[in-house]
């Protein structure tokens, strides 16, 4: 039967030989305090004073963490890639705490889907956001401008301008119609959305979106566009210090004083990516591509040009699945290759090669569509990819032409015009030495032992000769 402990019982003795210490309670709260005063955790105390224990339990002090403001560059047009790096770097503020997301933007302008997805991120982030237009010089026009009234916090440099964000064409054009209307209208009723949501003025938020108007910085800070006119980030910062933000059911009161900076920019692969995704860059690369293969295909095994032209070609329908692009106008430019591929297989007297280069111009100027004017395709380097597909079919034309009346000098045709010498009496057959090899020969009149003959014409294994001096 087993007794039930006595907690006044004495504990039993320890084994022989083994001895049993037992510190009172107070020594071994003194040497917790001790081991936790070493390893850091309890603050010290006065110098002149005794060190001293925490109360048990009681929870250790920590130093309050300075406020982190993320400062994002961005000095690219409004692409896809620029979007998603926005994106990210907006969710990794929200996820570390961030203070303040800083983004100091020079940009001529973009597409206006990627534009309103980096609208909608910055609306929608826990963070607050300030927009600063820097350095001096820098601009934040047309789909930039939108960026600017999403912030919390719009900012400009001295020497910065915003504004011109009324929507046209893809070639800088005017769209006209019903369809200009919807698109402006739809502008301006986003533009005068963002500009009501942060207190700023409505009507010139409005006219910059109907009338193209711009803005210096002293201009939008007097007419209640921007916030702030600041020299650089420190003074925009003491500028910014103490001011309320609410936004996403959240408020509160920026406390800058103290903050440290936290420098992103884009990786050097994701800087590739956004020099690939411009118009221009992606054109090339797309006629780059076609013109190496169409040479690889006139002269197989150059291999380089083929090479050059595959990888060229790969990185283009990249950009182009990015771009927005007019299927019309990607047809026109294979139609292009296959005529050009066609004129070295069929005799057309240059027609399909003009044909080609007419396609090829037709479907540049068709092949993107709602582009913002600081990112259109320039219409000059349109014109100087025809001049060079033009001189590389005809180059190649002239290549293919000097073939065609080239003499053969292989097999049978080969043989013809060569010159030889008679191995005996030609009257008027024998034998002829030609080509390191001795024929059996039919001579137009008759020749003497080693004297020169010139081959007129094959006959299976008997050729036909006739006396020939060669000429030096």
């Amino acid at each position: 039967m087993r007794v039930p402990a006595n907690r006044f019982q004495r504990p039993p003795s320890p084994p022989p030989g083994v001895s049993r210490k037992v510190r009172p309670r107070w020594a071994q709260r003194i040497f917790a305090a001790i081991v936790l005063a070493g390893a850091g955790l309890v603050s010290p105390l006065a110098a002149d004073g005794p060190p001293a224990a925490l109360p048990a339990g009681a929870p250790t002090a920590t130093a309050p963490a300075a406020p982190e403001v993320f400062r994002v560059h961005l000095k690219s047009i409004l692409h896809p890639v620029a979007g998603r790096f926005l994106i990210d770097e907006l969710a990794r503020a929200d996820r570390d705490g961030a203070a303040l997301f800083l983004l100091e933007l020079d940009t001529p302008g973009g597409l206006l889907s990627s534009t309103r997805e980096i609208s909608t991120a910055i609306l929608g982030a826990r963070t607050p956001v300030a927009v600063y237009v820097a350095p001096s010089g820098a601009q934040a026009a047309s789909a930039g401008f939108f960026l600017l009234m999403a912030a919390d916090f719009a900012a400009m440099a001295p020497g910065t301008n915003t504004g011109a964000a009324h929507p046209v064409g893809g070639q800088g054009e005017t769209i006209e119609g019903t369809m200009g209307e919807k698109v402006t209208e739809d502008a301006a009723a986003t533009i005068r959305s963002l500009a009501t949501r942060h207190g700023r003025d409505v009507a010139l938020a409005e006219e910059a979106v109907r009338k193209s108007r711009s803005f210096t910085a002293d201009e939008a800070l007097k007419s209640g566009l921007v916030d702030v006119v600041a020299s650089d980030v420190p003074a925009l910062l003491r500028a910014l210090d103490g001011r309320a933000w609410e936004k996403s059911g959240r408020n509160g009161t920026l406390t800058l004083q103290a903050a440290t900076l936290r420098e992103v920019e884009m990786s050097r692969f994701e800087r590739m990516l956004a020099a690939l995704v411009h118009p221009n860059i992606a054109y090339l690369l797309m006629t780059i591509g076609l013109l190496g293969i169409y040479f690889e295909l006139a002269h197989p095994g150059a291999v380089l040009p083929g090479v050059v032209g595959g990888i060229a070609l790969l990185l283009g329908l990249y950009a182009l699945s990015v771009l927005p692009v007019n299927l019309a106008g990607v047809g026109l430019i294979v139609l292009a290759l296959v005529f050009f591929v066609a004129e070295i297989k069929i005799t057309s007297y240059g027609l399909l090669a003009v044909g080609g280069i007419i396609a090829l111009v037709l479907g540049s100027l068709l092949l993107f569509r709602d582009l913002d004017p600081a990112i259109r395709l320039s219409r000059g380097l349109v014109v100087l990819t025809a001049l060079a597909a033009a001189g590389v079919v005809g180059f190649l034309a002239v290549l293919g032409a000097r073939a065609q009346h080239t003499p053969v000098l292989t097999g049978k045709l080969g043989m013809i015009g060569e010159f030889g010498r008679a191995i005996g009496n030609l009257d008027p057959a024998g034998k002829v030495f030609v080509h390191g090899e001795i024929w059996n020969a039919d001579s137009e009149s008759p020749a003497r032992t080693d004297q020169s003959v010139r081959v007129v014409s094959v006959d299976g294994l008997r050729l036909r000769v006739r006396p020939e001096e060669r000429k030096s």
